[in-house]
């Protein structure tokens, strides 16, 4: 490589989008019950319609709206919204703070992202080379079995990182981390053949909880004040703890993770939210 700047055509155009992946929020919100308390029947059940209509999953956009109530006293509830345009994702949050609610709603912590696939995940060829390490034979059956089906799951794989689908499992935990950049632990000086290595042994982990929990990694770094987002659905909220735990063995989270606060919380409507919630006014 020369170094040299890409010449001004070979540029994209100037956008909010991105080129690849969608943009992504996690927003955590709680009710004020002083301002709820001064406020009439009437206006409580309009606001209750506004949010409910602002928070349908199935509206046009954002692309993906998932809303869930919140465990212990960090929040009451939580939105995770991805969108190709954060500017549709932000207006969520607008509408909500200009709904006839939204002297009530109070923002508690937000977390903003992008999808990407990894660099760890490897390409076709890298797969191949390391089906090769762990011993089978360039070109025999199974390694071209092996191979076949890497080959077909891969297109599914970039999507679900890049533009997933959520999953409704009832259970889901939002926490950021970073990688350690401290002496004789820091993870971005070390060769990525090994950090290659960690990644993999921390995937092979995660694996053994397939049909248990789901999990997206977002890129925080450049965006926030952590590096990742790693939010987890599960089909039990035993199997968050199973999971966080089993993994905090691996090295690669043992010695370079850092980890922020945990949210964890409950897939509902937003309906069911604003019961949860005693907002359960009805017109």
């Amino acid at each position: 490589m020369s170094g040299r700047p890409p010449a001004p055509e070979q540029l994209p155009e100037p956008a909010i989008e991105l080129i690849e992946g969608w943009h992504c929020s996690h927003l955590y919100y709680e009710f004020d019950r002083g301002v709820l308390a001064s406020m009439t029947p009437a206006d409580l059940a309009q606001g209750r319609n506004e949010i409910i209509s602002i928070l349908d999953p199935d509206r046009e956009s954002p692309q993906r709206l998932q809303v869930s109530i919140v465990s212990g006293n960090k929040a009451d509830f939580s939105l995770m919204i991805m969108d190709p345009n954060p500017l549709v994702i932000d207006s969520v949050h607008q509408q909500l703070q200009a709904s006839r609610l939204g002297t009530a709603i109070r923002s508690t912590y937000s977390f903003i992202s992008v999808s990407e696939v990894s660099e760890y995940v490897p390409t076709l060829e890298q797969y191949g080379e390391r089906l090769v390490r762990e011993g089978e034979e360039a070109g025999s059956p199974a390694y071209e079995a092996k191979l076949n089906a890497y080959a077909k799951r891969e297109p599914m794989m970039r999507k679900q990182r890049l533009t997933p689908d959520f999953p409704e499992w009832p259970a889901t935990c939002f926490y950021p981390m970073n990688k350690k950049r401290k002496v004789g632990e820091n993870w971005f000086m070390m060769p990525f053949p090994e950090r290659n290595r960690l990644m993999a042994e921390h995937a092979r982990s995660g694996m053994a909880f397939a049909g248990k929990v789901s999990q997206l990694i977002t890129v925080g770094v450049g965006f926030e004040d952590w590096e990742w987002g790693v939010t987890l659905w599960a089909r039990n909220p035993e199997y968050l703890k199973d999971i966080v735990y089993g993994m905090r063995f691996d090295e690669a989270s043992a010695r370079y993770a850092e980890f922020g606060p945990f949210y964890t919380s409950y897939i509902c409507s937003a309906a069911e939210m604003l019961d949860h919630c005693q907002l359960g006014i009805t017109t």
